[in-house]
C-alpha cells in the first residue's frame, strides 16, 4: 500500500481521530528526502491534537516541547494526548507523539479563553518588503515544502559544508487556509522551526546549528499563514555544548503574533540529506 502524504499545511493537519484522545498525522511529500521528520511538523500536530481536545473557544496559549528521537517518514505519527486539567479559562494538555511504540516528541500544551487587559509589545524589527525579495533557496523548498520563504542574506555568508538555513525570514503558507485560528496557530508552530538564531554567523566561533533538543512558543495574535509572516531570530547563550536562541513572529502589519525559544546541540555533526527516495 503506498504511503500517504500531505502536499500542504490542510492535509498536514487534517488529523484521524482513532479514538477520544488518540490521532494519527501523515508526513509530508517531501519527507523521504530528508535525514530525519521536520520537528515543526510534528510539534504543530501535537498542537493540533491538544486543541481537538479542549473546549470550544480555548485557544493555545503555548507549547513546550522535547523532540526525543528522530522522526521516521516511512511511519505516520500517532499522538497520544492526556487530559491534564480543564479550569475556569485555561486548559493543559500533555501530548506523545509516537512511531513504533517509541515517544519521539513530548510536549505540554496550554490554552486559554480570550480575556481583555492592557497591552504591550516591542516594535517591529526592521523589515523588507516580502514583495520584493527573492524566492526561497532550493535546500529551504525541500524542508519546508509548505511554505513560500524569502530568507534575508546571512551576516556572515555561508561556507560550502553549512546548511543555508535563515535566521531572519518572510514565509507564508503555498496554500490558502480556512479561517481557522488553531489551524493557523499550528502553521506558525511549524514555521517557526524553519531556521535557527546562530544561523545568521555573526557568532563565528559557533556552529550555525545543530539538532534540536527542546522547543517552545507563546501565542499572543491570531495572525494568518497564508499572508506573509516575518521571523526574526538571535542567539542568546552557548554553554555545554547547546545554545539557546530566542525568535519572534510578526504579522505584516507588524502585530508581534508569538514568542519562541529553542535549544540546539553542538558538536554532532547533521546527518546528510538524502537526494532520493529510500
Amino acid at each position: 500500500m503506498p504511503l500517504t502524504v500531505a502536499d500542504d499545511l490542510n492535509g498536514l493537519f487534517d488529523l484521524e481521530r482513532i479514538d477520544a484522545d488518540l490521532f494519527r498525522g501523515i508526513n509530508e511529500k517531501t519527507a523521504p528526502a530528508r535525514p530525519a521528520l521536520f520537528g515543526g511538523q510534528v510539534a504543530g500536530q501535537a498542537l493540533r491534537a491538544a486543541a481537538l481536545t479542549v473546549p470550544e473557544g480555548r485557544m493555545p496559549h503555548s507549547l513546550h516541547g522535547y523532540f526525543l528521537r528522530p522522526g521516521r517518514w516511512q511511519h505516520p505519527v500517532i499522538l497520544k494526548v492526556d487530559r491534564d486539567r480543564d479550569g475556569k479559562s485555561f486548559s493543559a494538555r500533555h501530548v506523545s507523539a509516537v512511531q513504533e511504540g517509541q515517544v519521539i516528541f513530548s510536549a505540554l500544551a496550554s490554552f486559554h479563553e480570550e480575556e481583555t487587559g492592557p497591552e504591550f509589545a516591542p516594535p517591529l524589527p526592521d523589515g523588507a518588503d516580502p514583495d520584493e525579495m527573492p524566492d526561497v533557496q532550493p535546500l529551504l523548498s525541500m524542508f519546508a515544502p509548505a511554505f513560500n520563504v524569502r530568507p534575508y542574506p546571512p551576516v556572515r555568508p555561508y561556507g560550502p559544508d553549512e546548511y543555508p538555513l535563515p535566521a531572519r525570514l518572510w514565509a507564508k503558507s503555498t496554500a490558502p487556509l480556512p479561517d481557522d485560528p488553531v489551524l493557523h496557530a499550528c502553521a506558525l508552530t511549524y514555521l517557526s522551526d524553519i531556521g535557527s538564531g546562530f544561523s545568521d554567523g555573526q557568532l563565528a566561533e559557533f556552529p550555525r546549528g545543530g539538532p534540536s533538543l527542546d522547543h517552545a512558543i507563546w501565542f499572543h495574535h491570531f495572525g494568518r499563514a497564508d499572508d506573509w509572516i516575518l521571523l526574526w531570530m538571535w542567539p542568546i547563550k552557548v554553554v555545554g555544548a547547546r545554545g539557546l536562541y530566542a525568535g519572534t513572529a510578526h504579522d505584516r502589519a507588524g502585530r508581534l503574533l508569538a514568542v519562541f525559544n529553542q535549544e540546539t546541540i553542538f558538536g554532532r555533526a547533521r546527518p546528510q540529506v538524502n537526494r532520493a527516495d529510500g
